[in-house]
């Protein structure tokens, strides 16, 4: 069969490599190019977008897709959208491959928001010092307010910055000790995140839990209803089920 996979997480990535391994499908591996310095993959890959709905549709049908994985970040939400409205155009099996939700911990102080915009008035006008880990292109709801930041990205954020701020460059995955010495570092006093879901990235949210910081977490926007699945694991045994129909 031949598969396009809508990349943008570590499951994508490892689900590509499974499948890859096992040489019986043709993968094409999409990316955003949201990050530049992306990790490779062993497969076709293309980078940028489809042109909307249509032009996602119009690549199915060219390429001659037999089913699709949506693998993308639980914040991508319009790619997923597409990825639904396309599917039922080209009648294609879809798969959405999505994390589970993190969820706090006993004696957690999580405030939560609908978005990332809605984050400054949970902050507050008190100055703070704030861990920020919304990724680099959601910087701008906090120009202009009156907080510290500390602004932890993979690749450096656009201009401009926060006036106050300091930026971090690194990849996940972080230890929990690690991301303890860094709010004490920093003096942190509250994180602000979205709900990713990764593994990578979780232990700050423990570290947090564990200082008693304060937590604003932006819950993760409602997709279309499609079949899902949570583990690499579960989406290698979809597609074997598929295999057999074909």
């Amino acid at each position: 069969m031949k598969i396009l996979i809508l990349g943008g997480t570590t499951e994508a990535r490892l689900l590509c490599e499974a499948l890859e391994s096992r040489g019986l499908h043709h993968i094409i591996f999409s990316l955003a190019g949201v990050t530049i310095s992306a990790l490779p993959v062993p497969a076709e890959t293309r980078i940028g977008g489809f042109g909307g709905i249509a032009g996602l549709a119009n690549t199915l049908r060219d390429a001659e897709i037999d089913l699709v994985i949506d693998a993308t970040h639980p914040f991508a939400a319009q790619m997923s959208r597409h990825a639904v409205e396309a599917c039922a155009l080209c009648a294609l099996p879809l798969l959405r491959l999505i994390r589970p939700a993190w969820r706090p911990g006993t004696g957690a102080h999580w405030t939560h928001v609908p978005a990332i915009s809605e984050v400054p008035k949970a902050l507050g006008e008190t100055p703070r010092r704030i861990f920020l880990t919304t990724g680099r292109k959601d910087l701008d709801p906090f120009i202009g307010t009156p907080h510290f930041y500390v602004v932890r990205s993979i690749e450096r954020p656009p201009l401009p910055l926060p006036r106050r701020s300091l930026v971090i460059l690194a990849r996940g995955p972080f230890a929990l000790d690690e991301e303890i010495a860094l709010l004490r570092h920093h003096e942190i006093d509250c994180l602000v995140t979205k709900n990713a879901g990764s593994a990578a990235t979780a232990p700050k949210l423990e570290a947090a839990r564990q200082l008693g910081i304060d937590v604003v977490m932006v819950d993760r926007p409602l997709l279309p209803p499609a079949i899902e699945c949570t583990s690499v694991e579960e989406a290698l045994a979809w597609i074997q089920g598929m295999r057999r129909r074909v």
